[in-house]
């Protein structure tokens, strides 16, 4: 062990090891893991923050992906118009107007327009298409849009939402 001066004044000597025979210290378990579940914490409410604008822009882009085509390629849509022939143009009209309104409510959601009332709309609007899919018998596409119908009711809950229009 060796002395030294810790103010300088004599009186005051601190004895302390020399540097070259310390060992190093080891990270406190207990330290990592709380900076982990900090880190997990955080994360968290990063995530509940921003995931029902992610899960409405998503669901806006469906929105618009099949609102386009239906106005752009309305006959390729005419057989899921339930009771009417798909070879009328009364179905052609009928896939039109819901074209217009998914691609309308698509807007709402991505520009956070009245998010919970657009998502309402989309609930609306996806209920009627399972249940039209769900008529013609349970396919693989009835099912999916089942699941896209639970994230439209789980916006229409959500009061807290980033990227919003206010007014």
């Amino acid at each position: 062990m060796s002395t030294r001066w810790a103010s300088g004044r004599p009186g005051s000597r601190v004895l302390r090891e020399p540097e070259t025979t310390r060992a190093p210290r080891a990270a406190a378990p207990e330290a990592d893991h709380s900076q982990r579940t900090g880190l997990a914490e955080q994360g968290a409410a990063i995530s509940a923050e921003w995931a029902p604008t992610a899960g409405r822009i998503l669901l806006g882009a469906v929105f618009f992906w099949f609102g386009y085509h239906e106005l752009v390629q309305p006959g390729h849509w005419t057989q899921y118009v339930p009771v009417v022939s798909e070879s009328s143009s009364l179905a052609v009209v009928l896939v039109l107007a819901h074209g217009w309104v998914l691609f309308v409510t698509a807007a709402a959601l991505v520009a956070g327009i009245a998010p919970r009332a657009a998502a309402a709309v989309a609930s609306v609007l996806l209920l009627e298409i399972v249940i039209a899919l769900a008529a013609t018998g349970v396919s693989d596409t009835a099912l999916r849009d089942l699941g896209v119908l639970g994230l439209a009711v789980c916006l229409t809950g959500c009061k807290n939402q980033r990227l919003v229009l206010r007014g």
